[in-house]
This record gives C-alpha cells, structure tokens and sequence, in this order.
C-alpha cells in the first residue's frame, strides 16, 4: 500500500486508504463525490465511520435516524465542518442534496454507540504554534464537547497560513516512546487555496529508515504510520488538511516531539 496517494477527479466511492490494508492496523478512507440527486449506501462493517462534509449539502439516514439539509460550505476554507458519525456494524444512506464531497474517515471498533452530527456550533478552533509555524485547527471530535460517544476516532481540520508550517516542530506519535508518546496512527487529507498552489509533506524518521518529501496537491491523500511527519505550506497559498487517528492506546493526543528542535518552543 502507497503512503502517498494523489488526488483525482472522481463520481460516487473512491477507496484510498483500503480497509484491513498491509500499512495500517486501524484507519482506511475513502472520498465520495456526488452530483445532485445522486445516493450512496454503505455497511461500515469493523469500522465507525465519520462522513466530513468537504462542501455542499447532503441528507443521511442510518439506525432509523435521518437527517437533512447538512453542511452547505462552498469549499473547507469556506468555515466550519459538518461530521456524522457512523456506528460500527450498521449502514447508512447519503443523498445528495447539491453537488457534494464527501471525506469517508474509518476507524476499526468493536463498540456500537449511536449514529450523531457534529455541526458547526460544536467545533472548537485552536490557534496553536508561533512564528511561521502558526496555524488554525478545528476539533471536530476530539477533546471539545461533540454530542455523542465513539470507541477510538480523533479527528479534525488543520489550516496552514501561507509560508507557514504545521505538525511543527516536528512531532510523531507512533508509540516508540511509551507511556509518554501513545501509539496513533494518521490519515491526512488535503486541499490548497488558491487550488493551483501546492505545499510539502515530509516524513522521517531518526534512524533514516524514512527520509522522504511528497509534494502537496488538492484531493492528495497520506497515510502516516511512523515517524516525523511536518506539512509546509508555499508561499501565497493556504494548505488544509482533514486528519484523523486512532490505535490501541485510548483517545489521548501527547505528540512527541524531535528532541533537535524542541528549542523552537521558546
């Protein structure tokens, strides 16, 4: 399985990340795009599952709840998201209410809670890092107060400034120092402002078992089992990412950081 996969147009399910693949234990993601009218069905199986409006509207239905009129940004750097969560073992429908997209984030679970929204009004923004590694992140399930209850998903939004950095310093959360760093895996989705932009992702590890550079474009996905993973963003263009994690070690976010510039945290 590739850790890099770029973006490309598509109509109905694309499978990125797939479910039980050879990289990672406890994520897979897909992207849905339909055109008005159109529906998409879904058993989630082994996996709770939460559907990130990326932009236009949508109506869901899933464990006999239905919901309509969700989501309405014209693009993720049009506002706040809308998320619904999906249980493990259950299935859902989702009609297209406008042109829509759709981020399909998985996340294995044995534990069935019940189907909820995450609108706008539930998200909290954080401003976090200083200089040019200043950035803007939106919980969406994370610590804020999301109204309902999951097994593992941790998942929000990142907005890079233009020139600016994120995930920086450089942090990882792959378990190597435990208790102190817990074990998570990540998926990232991106999307660039003006689109024509583009921003970097790096990945390494100390070891140099992992030393690599991907190139940012819209619709690109990643998937970070281990190491060091900072995301830059080029000059003139704002860089978005969807992430979400999950594994064995609980629901708590300690990212460890490279000890050779921990000195930036001044």
């Amino acid at each position: 399985m590739e850790r890099f996969v770029k973006g490309r147009p598509i109509n109905g399910y694309e499978d990125i990340f797939p479910e039980n693949g050879d990289l990672l234990k406890y994520l897979a993601f897909g992207k849905l795009a339909l055109t008005k009218g159109q529906t998409f069905e879904a058993a989630t199986k082994d996996f709770e599952t939460t559907l990130v409006i990326l932009n236009g509207k949508l109506s869901v239905s899933s464990e006999g709840k239905e919901w309509t009129h969700l989501g309405g940004r014209q693009n993720v750097f049009d506002g706040k998201a809308t998320a619904i969560y999906i249980p493990c073992h259950s299935s859902y429908k989702v009609t297209a209410e406008t042109d829509t997209k759709v981020a399909v984030c998985k996340v294995k679970a044995e534990e069935k809670y019940e189907p909820f929204v995450v609108g706008p009004e539930h998200i909290v923004v954080n401003e976090r890092g200083d200089e040019t590694w200043k950035r803007v992140v939106h919980n969406i399930i994370e610590d804020n107060d999301f109204p309902g209850k999951v097994q593992r998903t941790v998942l929000g939004e990142t907005f890079n400034a233009p020139g600016n950095w994120s995930g920086y310093p450089p942090h990882k959360h792959d378990g190597e120092f435990a208790p102190e760093e817990p074990d998570l895996e990540e998926i990232y989705h991106y999307q660039v402002n003006p689109e024509q932009g583009f921003g970097v992702q790096f990945l390494y590890t100390k070891d140099g078992e992992l030393d690599e550079a991907y190139t940012i474009r819209p619709g690109a996905s990643f998937a970070i089992d281990k190491g060091y993973h900072p995301v830059g963003s080029a000059g003139g263009y704002q860089v978005y990412y969807l992430w979400f994690m999950a594994g064995p070690t609980g629901r708590k976010l300690n990212p460890y950081e490279d000890p050779d510039h921990r000195w930036l945290n001044k």
